[in-house]
């Protein structure tokens, strides 16, 4: 991708083409690559202010001593390309399952144990890189999408709680296979854009009766898995359904999956309604426990888990620019480390230098945002900041 970008914001490896600012006045011998920070500030000398960049053609830098917080945001994004590969592979095994379902066909478990155990060992290793991506979402894919997106939501609160990596294989796959159920329910409920009749809400109940049976007759699958699916949509008042069971009944482990099933489905954005922000599905969490049908306790733990601005999450900063939030910063939440990517006046995509929110003070986040509120795809802006590396 060729952005403009600010020489202030140029960094070594970037892959320079010409100089558009002072226009006409500087004027690169050939094309090449930044070797050196005493190039840039040759240039910031000269007075040069704007360069066009090619962002595919950054590399890496031979002096590894001097640039280790380089090689980490390379790691960050090679693992994020990985992670593009687990998530798009769990939505072909997501369709294999809807199609079983809805032919009465056994559902085959080994592709999904050998996908979610792929994504364990992913966010193990990193839990920021699937967490990331479960933002590039498509409006028509929700159904394959969000069981996706829950199953790795459990996953990284459970590698949060410390779990034994036993369970959160079978928590992982619960969360997985949660929703196979909506399959047999009709199109028109389903995608109704509107809010369903007393009748129609009744139908889509029923899918959650529908998972269950789906799922138990699964070969190979695991009481845990069943327990977290059966348990999704029941309530700690008794108000949920399908069994309206109460709170003494359902395990920490069915609380943890209604969390993350309530959050992922506020936040995803559908054909017939935009997601809400990250903060604002936080909000609506707390306010459902306080009403007594989450789990105060877990809902705060969640919110830590996931930091007050979720790795992935777009944000506004002050500067007129929109961010991606790569890492936390447990010490100050509210000051994340992000990746700028987008200038806001005029509007363009731009190759600019990670910020530790924490350790400046002239910069901050404005708000959390979508990036659908900008008419930007999240699946640019991933190809966008994986080509940097």
């Amino acid at each position: 991708m060729i952005v403009e970008q600010s020489i202030s914001e140029v960094c070594v490896g970037m892959y320079i083409l010409e100089i558009t600012a002072p226009k006409d006045k500087f004027n690169l011998t050939k094309a090449g690559w930044i070797e050196s920070e005493k190039i840039i500030k040759e240039f910031q000398r000269k007075g040069i202010e704007r360069v066009l960049i090619d962002t595919t053609k950054q590399r890496e830098l031979a002096d590894s001593s001097l640039w280790s917080s380089e090689k980490d945001k390379i790691f960050f994004q090679q693992e994020i390309i990985k992670a593009k590969r687990v998530f798009d592979e769990s939505k072909t095994i997501q369709k294999k399952l809807f199609y079983d379902a809805q032919n009465g066909n056994p559902l085959d478990l080994n592709p999904v144990s050998k996908i979610t155990d792929e994504s364990i060992d992913l966010i193990f290793n990193n839990p920021d890189a699937l967490a990331c991506v479960i933002n590039i979402r498509h409006k028509d894919e929700y159904l394959l999408e969000h069981s996706v997106a829950v199953s790795v939501l459990i996953t990284i609160f459970a590698f949060y709680l410390k779990l034994e990596k036993e369970i959160v294989r079978k928590l992982a796959i619960g969360a997985f296979l949660h929703d196979v159920g909506k399959i047999k329910t009709p199109d028109k409920i389903l995608n109704k854009p509107g809010k369903l009749t007393d009748d129609e809400f009744e139908i889509m109940k029923e899918h959650a009766t529908h998972s269950i049976n789906i799922i138990k007759t699964a070969p190979g699958i695991s009481a845990l898995s069943l327990e977290v699916a059966r348990l999704h949509h029941e309530k700690l008042n008794g108000e949920g359904y399908p069994n309206g069971v109460k709170a003494d009944k359902i395990s920490k482990y069915g609380r943890m999956i209604s969390i993350c099933d309530i959050f992922d489905a506020l936040t995803s954005s559908r054909c017939y309604k935009e997601g809400y922000p990250q903060v604002k599905g936080f909000s609506i969490l707390r306010a459902l426990a306080k009403s007594n049908q989450l789990d105060a306790n877990l809902v705060d733990t969640f919110i830590k888990c996931m930091g007050v601005y979720p790795v992935g999450a777009v944000v506004q900063l002050d500067s007129n620019r929109l961010a991606i939030v790569e890492s936390h910063n447990r010490q100050d939440p509210i000051r994340p480390r992000v990746k700028p990517f987008y200038c806001l006046q005029p509007k363009h995509f731009e190759a600019a230098k990670d910020i530790d929110l924490a350790s400046i003070t002239d910069e901050m986040i404005v708000k959390c945002v979508r990036a659908d509120d900008f008419d930007l795809n999240m699946d640019d802006i991933m190809e966008f900041l994986a080509h940097q590396g």
